[in-house]
């Protein structure tokens, strides 16, 4: 696909632009930290992670849409090896990409070394949509070579894993949001993709509930697999959004890049 990047990009600043809008219009809870500490330091992490990546594609030399153009080139991978329907194709290659992606959430709450990275995106003490960008380099690097030893395994289409990270991207952003969706919409949006009420739960200061609600688009997952929790104990306009401890520090850069490296709190 030619200008993917360039595609990817103006669709990631168009949803931005819009869910970052629709925030100012109708937010769902007030803010405890201005925009202009948090929002700084969240884009410069997530250029940091673009200069992560740029750099992983100059040494490996292959990311995930690259990996599935080799794939198909060598005739490696599950789909390479099957006469199936296009459509069909991209429909299981998105639907598995999405599975390994709420999977590999879940592992990071459960493996203390990855905790350390993943905390990272929890430490944030709002919930908008630069959260949906707040992940530490090393996190973003290790979820990019799962990706392309995935893609590898499974010889999808190209298209299929440009379309899954488009919607990846814009659903992470969708759902960490700050928008106030009426009850009705959310409770049927929800059915299938995760809302923000959905996913505000999961960034909660409480162990049980953020172990919860592991999803970034689909909602079907979470249900499935027993750790979907449909609202906060507290309330959405009561309850406390980050780690065990709410001070300043997770607006600032340095702080957050060296999070993985500190004594536990």
């Amino acid at each position: 696909m030619e200008n993917e990047a360039l595609v990817r990009l103006t669709i990631f600043a168009g949803l931005f632009a819009l869910f970052a809008a629709l925030e100012a219009w109708a937010p769902r809870r007030a803010r405890t930290q201005t925009r202009a500490a948090r929002w700084t330091t969240n884009w410069a992490i997530i250029i940091i992670d673009t200069l992560t990546l740029r750099a992983m594609a100059l040494a490996m030399p292959l990311l995930a849409v690259g990996a599935a153009y080799d794939a198909a080139e060598n005739g490696w991978g599950l789909f390479n090896t099957l006469d199936w329907a296009f459509g069909l194709e991209v429909m299981i290659s998105i639907l598995v990409l999405d599975f390994a992606i709420w999977l590999q959430h879940l592992i990071t709450h459960k493996v203390p070394i990855l905790w350390r990275l993943h905390q990272v995106h929890h430490a944030d003490v709002d919930i908008d949509v630069t959260t949906a960008i707040r992940f530490h380099p090393v996190e973003i690097a290790l979820s990019m070579v799962l990706k392309i030893g995935l893609v590898y395994l499974m010889g999808p289409a190209a298209l299929a894993v440009i379309l899954f990270e488009i919607i990846l991207n814009g659903t992470a952003m969708f759902n960490h949001a700050n928008i106030k969706l009426p009850l009705w919409l959310d409770a049927m949006v929800r059915q299938v993709f995760v809302t923000p009420d959905m996913h505000r739960v999961h960034h909660s200061v409480h162990r049980a509930e953020h172990d919860s609600n592991y999803g970034f688009s689909l909602s079907i997952w979470d249900r499935l697999f027993g750790t979907y929790i449909a609202q906060p104990g507290e309330g959405h306009d009561a309850m406390l959004i980050g780690l065990q401890w709410q001070d300043e520090r997770p607006s600032k850069l340095g702080w957050s890049l060296a999070l993985p490296f500190k004594r536990k709190e």
